[in-house]
């Protein structure tokens, strides 16, 4: 099945898409990347969608990739003795280490590496920001605030600390359990939250052990100002608006995403674009104008993916959001403005061989009738640089690899086809001519790019590249040969 769009649509499982229909629906409709939310469910039930969702993939003889996101530590409030009080603006309120159930002076933070990074002047944020708490004094075991913004605040209610570098790891105790379950279970990329430092995506990645490919979720204020540190260690980025609009200002966040979305395309980085883009689809068939102009926003900027979290997992409406989604995609796609957009974007970067074949096979694509790059490879490296480069035309992965190309699904513009092992030049132009034509991307009468190594299956050696036609009378009389 060969989408229509560049873009990638990644939808997050739960219960509103926990059966095998309802995830085919999904993959029809127009979902390339499935996420696994490590935050909610067991390991059996996580195991049981991991399940469903390989089924569909042998079903569609499609490559479907899979994204495990870690939950990262959770930062949280204690109990109230009413189980919620009223915080007044002005006020003055107590955050400490003792167990003791709150009331409306104090309530327990039971994390004591809040209070070794406090400093008077900063924030905390309870309940996704709603409620707002400047510091005063702290020390060791307590800090004194005063109520900047009011509201109820209630049991366990989440803290963000925005102002200071906590000296907290992203990997918690259940994270690194949670990590070794879906590299076992076989999952292709690993969202890690609550990153602040490129150490933390050492550390995973050490533990992942080549399993998986780690993706950093920028979400933290600590992420942002060490962003291009934390993108050249990575695999992938993820910009999760929804925890960023928390801890920045809101108006902040456009012009971030547009230039962290333009980083991580210079460095070659597949970057989703994700949190609350058609969070009305939880409870309605259609989402608003602005949700759309949102994701359109998303793509025009030329993201490799767009996500839907709770609107495919719990909503009422998951087939018809990523249907909708891939609509916004394929009418952006079409506008005559998208391709001078993407284009007015590129990045030249041809320090190595491998850089120069793929930009010239996109010139080459661009300035002449060709209908699609084909690019042979075995770790994936070859996609994603001509990915890249953003061409016009279909780009085409073909490996004997399934696990190369599963993580291929992420990657924009990239279709993924399975195929043998090839030893000569010349039977990797006739799997890519029967590819191309297979995939209802060329006839007969096309010519198409084919960029591979020589030797073969050895990654890293992207060195040749070829103008081929797709008649069938070549292909025979190779095959014959």
């Amino acid at each position: 099945m060969h989408r229509n769009r560049k873009v990638k649509i990644v939808a997050t499982l739960g219960p509103a898409s926990n059966t095998q229909e309802v995830i085919r629906a999904l993959f029809e409709a127009g979902a390339d990347v499935f996420r696994l939310n490590m935050s909610h469910g067991t390991h059996a039930e996580i195991s049981e969608r991991h399940a469903m969702v390989r089924a569909v993939e042998a079903e569609t003889g499609r490559p479907i990739a899979l994204l495990a996101d870690l939950q990262g530590p959770k930062l949280r409030v204690g109990t109230f003795a009413e189980e919620a009080v009223e915080l007044e603006d002005g006020q003055r309120f107590r955050l400490d280490l003792d167990p003791a159930e709150g009331d409306a002076q104090r309530v327990c933070l039971p994390h004591p590496e809040i209070f070794a990074a406090l400093e008077p002047g900063a924030r905390l944020l309870v309940n996704d920001g709603k409620i707002s708490l400047m510091v005063d004094r702290c020390d060791a075991e307590s800090a004194d605030c005063t109520v900047i913004v009011g509201g109820t605040i209630s049991n366990r209610k989440g803290v963000n600390v925005p102002d200071v570098l906590l000296p907290v790891r992203a990997l918690s105790d259940k994270d690194r359990a949670d990590l070794e379950f879906a590299c076992e279970l076989g999952v292709d990329w690993l969202a890690l939250s609550f990153v602040q430092r490129p150490e933390d995506v050492e550390e995973a990645r050490e533990l992942a052990r080549g399993r998986a490919s780690v993706m950093a979720k920028i979400e933290k204020p600590a992420a942002v100002q060490a962003f291009d540190a934390i993108a050249e260690v990575s695999d992938g980025l993820m910009i999760a608006r929804g925890d960023l609009g928390v801890e920045l200002p809101v108006h902040s966040v456009p012009p971030l995403q547009k230039r962290m979305v333009r980083k991580a395309r210079e460095l070659a980085k597949p970057v989703i674009v994700a949190t609350q883009m058609m969070e009305s689809m939880i409870e309605s068939p259609v989402p608003t104008r602005a949700e759309v102009s949102d994701v359109a926003t998303a793509i025009y900027e030329g993201a490799d993916a767009v996500m839907l979290s709770a609107e495919s997992a719990a909503g009422q409406y998951p087939v018809e959001a990523v249907r909708t989604m891939h609509n916004v995609a394929v009418s952006v796609e079409g506008d005559d403005t998208y391709p001078q957009l993407i284009s007015a974007f590129r990045i030249i970067a041809r320090s190595t061989v491998a850089d120069g074949i793929v930009s010239a096979a996109r010139e080459i694509a661009e300035s002449t009738d060709i209908k699609a790059i084909c690019c042979f490879t075995e770790s994936g490296t070859t996609p994603i640089k001509v990915a890249r480069e953003r061409p016009q035309v279909p780009i085409l992965a073909l490996s004997p690899s399934v696990t190369t190309l599963r993580r291929l699904c992420l990657v924009w513009g990239v279709t993924c086809v399975a195929t043998g092992k090839v030893e000569r030049f010349k039977s990797a132009v006739v799997s890519a001519a029967r590819a191309a034509l297979e995939n209802g991307i060329a006839t007969e009468s096309d010519q198409i790019v084919v960029i591979a190594g020589v030797p073969f299956n050895v990654p890293g050696t992207t060195n040749i590249l070829r103008v081929a036609p797709c008649d069938e009378r070549l292909i025979y009389r190779a095959e014959a040969e």
